[in-house]
């Protein structure tokens, strides 16, 4: 980036940073701001200049400097041009004063310091007298976002009918905080983050200028940790300039930001991927010990694993100017391998390791824990490759043949579906991380299978069967579930059509077919039908608890008793060949006009 006309050159000739040295002058020497640019090109060629602008982004992007280049454009003026334009190849009379800040008729302000309804009182008194020298008046208004709510409504009127003489231009990183009746009466601009390749390329542009040896590895990093700030990258440069006396090398970049190597981080994740977790803590501790810290460490394996799954998908990300020739080459050999399942939990689990880094006092101890976690993970399916080697397992005893003939494999049981689970797969699908070396499963490891119960044939002919079933096998829970959800239409040998009460749970009946199988050794089918059916069991119990009620009420001995204890009541009638409920519901009291006694 080159300087019109010397624009901003130190008379004195005393050192400036590269930061202002090389500030953009023109809009041709603003980076990674295009669509900005062709919108103000468009509205200055058609004469649709705003009354405001509002210049929103992240710091370093330009803001300030846009707003000190709009000013120029819109008091452009040389002897063969009067008018605003955004051609400022030549310099105008001025453009030197307004890039260094001190043209009378350009005022830049610092809301953060100038919050206060005063300050604004100050513009708005001074905006109706005309400029001095230039064509407009301009207020360029810094960190906008900072003025009090007074000072923002004290300015909405004039901000809405500015004098014709006068534009304002502000600048903000925190849009949000700006209130929509100041962002409605201006025309806005975010000024995006400058990609990592067009900073590579200005940093060496500059480089190039200033006469500095510098690595390209060390503009990729000095433009990664930028993170899309021109500024930032300038300082960045500038410090490595000094660290190495006039030659910017990797290893003293690295060293100054603390970073780790990008190689070796390609090779720890290399090693996380595999699951060896002595190989993954010895490199990781090999890159504490040169400097790298363990918070920026992880991040940049999250960083790396990011990469990996872009190249997953687009691969023409391999093209970034700032990624180094590993990153390139083997992170497209790991997106061709690993699958995006892996990925993703990679991913997540790097997220939250990363503030556990930060926050902790013992960050190195903490990154290990992380690794660990990640390399364990490397060798566990996950769930959808468990269930699929569940259903592949063969329930047969070992070396019996299988279903379709072939021998199963001995030893092991489910072991080798679970290892083929494990395989990559031509098209990608297995989940597991693809570095792992399918084992078969030591036997040791292997648990045994459970031994089958032999359930005798019981005939079920009722409900009161299937409960009686249920009841056998311990199942009491169950057994509640059929006494009180269960209507029965239809019962064969293995066949039961039934209806469901309202509160029915709604597996009841996949879990009524599972039990009938196991319990009754035979295959059930279960369905449910739209007749309303029979009464439940528990109603048909209620059914005959309140005719013994009756009946007993009814028996001269009891209502002999109960005359001659005024206030007595029956609290529960035993009926012998009638099975028993739970103890909760035997003990129920369920006479509705019993008195107060009880019998």
């Amino acid at each position: 980036m080159s300087e019109a006309g010397n624009l901003g050159t130190d008379k004195a000739g005393a050192y400036r940073v590269l930061a202002r040295k090389y500030r953009p002058s023109n809009f041709s020497e603003l980076i990674g701001q295009e669509p900005m640019v062709r919108t103000l090109t468009n509205a200055f060629a058609s004469g649709r200049i705003a009354q405001a602008w509002m210049l929103t982004g992240v710091r370093g992007v330009g803001k300030t400097t846009t707003a000190r280049i709009l000013a120029r454009a819109l008091n452009y003026k040389t002897a063969t041009v009067d008018q605003p334009s955004v051609d400022l190849s030549i310099p105008g009379e001025h453009c030197q004063a307004i890039m260094e800040g001190r043209h009378v008729d350009v005022i830049e302000m610092d809301a953060a310091s100038h919050t206060g309804i005063d300050d604004i009182r100050d513009i708005i008194e001074r905006v109706r007298y005309a400029p001095v020298s230039a064509r407009y008046k301009v207020y360029i208004i810094d960190e906008v976002h900072m003025l009090s709510t007074q000072a923002f409504n004290g300015l909405l009127k004039t901000l809405e009918e500015p004098p014709p003489h006068v534009k304002f231009i502000f600048a903000t990183t925190e849009i949000r905080k700006v209130p929509i009746t100041v962002l409605s009466r201006c025309q806005r601009f975010d000024l995006r983050r400058i990609d990592a390749g067009a900073l590579v390329a200005h940093l060496s542009a500059i480089a190039a200028k200033e006469g500095i040896s510098v690595d390209d590895d060390a503009l990729a990093m000095i433009a990664r940790a930028a993170e899309g700030s021109a500024r930032d990258s300038l300082s960045i440069l500038d410090q490595a300039i000094a660290h190495g006396s006039g030659t910017v090398s990797t290893e003293a970049v690295r060293a100054m930001l603390g970073l780790a190597d990008r190689a070796r981080i390609v090779d720890l994740f290399e090693h996380v991927m595999k699951g060896d977790v002595a190989a993954a803590l010895a490199e990781f501790r090999a890159q504490y010990d040169t400097g790298a810290d363990p918070a920026a460490l992880l991040t940049d394996l999250a960083e790396f694993n990011h990469l990996v799954t872009r190249l997953r998908f687009v691969p023409t990300a391999a093209d970034d100017a700032s990624l180094s020739e590993d990153e390139r080459r083997r992170g497209g050999d790991f997106a061709g391998t690993l699958s995006v399942r892996v990925l993703s939990r990679t991913w997540q689990m790097l997220l939250k390791g990363i503030p556990e880094v930060q926050s902790s006092n013992r960050p190195v101890s903490a990154a290990e824990m992380v690794l660990i976690r990640l390399a364990h993970a490397a060798d566990l399916p996950t769930l959808d490759e468990a269930l699929k080697s569940l259903e592949g397992a063969s329930p047969v005893p070992n070396g019996a043949p299988r279903a379709n003939g072939a021998p199963a494999s001995p030893g092991n049981g489910g072991a080798s579906a679970v290892a083929q689970a494990r395989m990559p797969s031509a098209g990608g699908g297995a989940q597991t991380m693809r570095l792992v070396e399918a084992q078969p499963v030591p036997a040791a490891f292997v648990a045994a299978p459970e031994p089958v119960v032999e359930t005798p044939a019981v005939p079920v002919k009722s409900l009161a069967d299937i409960a009686a079933l249920a009841d056998a096998n311990r199942d009491i829970a169950f057994k509640v579930l059929i006494k009180r959800c269960v209507r029965l239409v239809r019962i064969e040998p293995g066949r039961l059509d039934v209806s469901l009460t309202e509160d029915a749970p709604k597996m009841l009946l996949n879990d009524l077919t599972a039990k009938l199988r196991a319990w009754t050794g035979r295959n059930w089918l279960v369905s449910l039908s739209k007749e309303d059916g029979g009464q439940t069991l528990a109603e048909m119990e209620t059914t005959k608890r309140e005719i013994a009620f009756l009946d007993a009420k009814s028996d001269p001995t009891v209502a002999a008793i109960l005359a001659r204890f005024p206030g007595a009541k029956i609290i529960d009638v035993r009926i012998p060949d009638v099975p028993e409920v739970e103890e909760a519901e035997a003990d129920l009291a369920v006479d509705p006009a019993a008195d107060d006694d009880e019998i």
